[in-house]
């Protein structure tokens, strides 16, 4: 009997080209989030699964989906699989580390400078038809180039913006849980500085920490108020690292500047007051999402997959103590 592959999302049909010449692959005729009910009745009787990061496997749901042996999350995070149940119960899990570096941090700068440059306004203004002449003092935004930009999480994707700032002759420092081997520090001309000085110093604050115990409301009220008054924060990162509630205080109060975010705390809904500012960029979590990008998310999600149908190591597992495991 073939091996049975379930697609919670729809995918590029390269991909399920792919796991068809492997498997028997079905894809969810609904391309929406499902419900855990709904990962639980259509994953309870296949091997292995792509999934999203909106899809919720944890104990419930593994516990309910025995024959389930391997989840591929199309995705670099996978905050919403239980790591250490999936360990336990023999579930291997993947990601797609890696292939969005670059996209994602070409998407932080594009929040950045249309924040700083009031670009949104602008283009609801000039649509709006409010555009009578030039003025010199019409819609103000702030320098990019020569300020001081603080990165919060200095992996793969923060050092990819690091090294797009040498372009605008910025200042960049950097605050890192763990310590940055000093070459990546030297070859990115970034200086490692306290969290607090971070806040204190910067103008413009990007956010590329995994979601954690440790990293939940990073950017809290405390957080708000120890940074300038013209700080602009951009977050690619997750929602839930900064207090939503919190970043509308600070921007009524006028604690901040702005902010660009595309990803929030209880996606896809957004904190009400954010939709009615101007002073905020939103996008709807698009920041890995161009063609090539999102085409080799599927196809390395495939490979994950495929690599396991084959009784190899899959390259991408988050816990390969189920691997081992299984080898000893």
């Amino acid at each position: 009997m073939p091996r049975r592959i379930y697609v919670t999302r729809a995918v590029f049909e390269e991909a399920l080209i792919e796991l068809r010449r492997e498997a028997q692959v079905e894809m969810s005729p609904d391309d929406r989030p499902l419900s855990k009910a709904e990962v639980i009745e259509r994953l309870r009787d296949v091997d292995g699964a792509m999934t999203m990061l909106t899809d919720p496997i944890d104990r419930e749901v593994l516990t309910a989906c025995p024959r389930l042996k391997i989840t591929s999350n199309v995705a670099v995070g996978h905050n919403n699989i239980d790591a250490p149940a999936a360990t336990e119960l023999g579930v291997m899990a993947t990601n797609t580390p890696g292939v969005l570096t670059d996209t994602t941090a070409d998407f932080a700068w594009v929040l950045l400078m249309a924040a700083a440059r009031r670009v949104v306004e602008g283009d609801v203004f000039t649509r709006a038809g409010k555009w009578k002449s030039w003025s010199p003092t019409m819609f103000l935004g702030r320098d990019v180039h020569g300020k001081t930009l603080g990165i919060l999480g200095l992996g793969r994707i923060g050092q990819a913006v690091a090294r797009r700032a040498a372009g605008f002759n910025m200042k960049v420092i950097f605050h890192n849980p763990r310590a940055v081997a000093d070459s990546i520090v030297r070859g990115l001309q970034a200086q490692p500085v306290s969290f607090e000085e971070v806040l204190q110093t910067s103008d413009f604050i990007s956010l590329h920490v995994p979601l954690s115990a440790a990293t939940t409301h990073l950017l809290d009220a405390r957080a708000f108020a120890m940074m300038k008054l013209t700080c602009i924060i951009v977050n690619t990162a997750r929602g839930p690292v900064v207090d939503e509630k919190a970043l509308v205080e600070a921007l009524k109060n006028k604690q901040i500047a702005g902010a660009g975010l595309d990803v929030f705390e209880n996606e896809p809904e957004v904190e009400p007051e954010l939709l009615r500012m101007d002073n905020v960029v939103l996008a709807p979590h698009i920041g890995s999402g161009s063609y090539e990008t999102r085409l080799k998310m599927c196809m390395m999600a495939a490979a994950n997959l495929i690599a396991w149908l084959r009784g190899q190591r899959p390259p991408n597992l988050v816990n390969p103590e189920v691997w081992n495991r299984r080898r000893d």
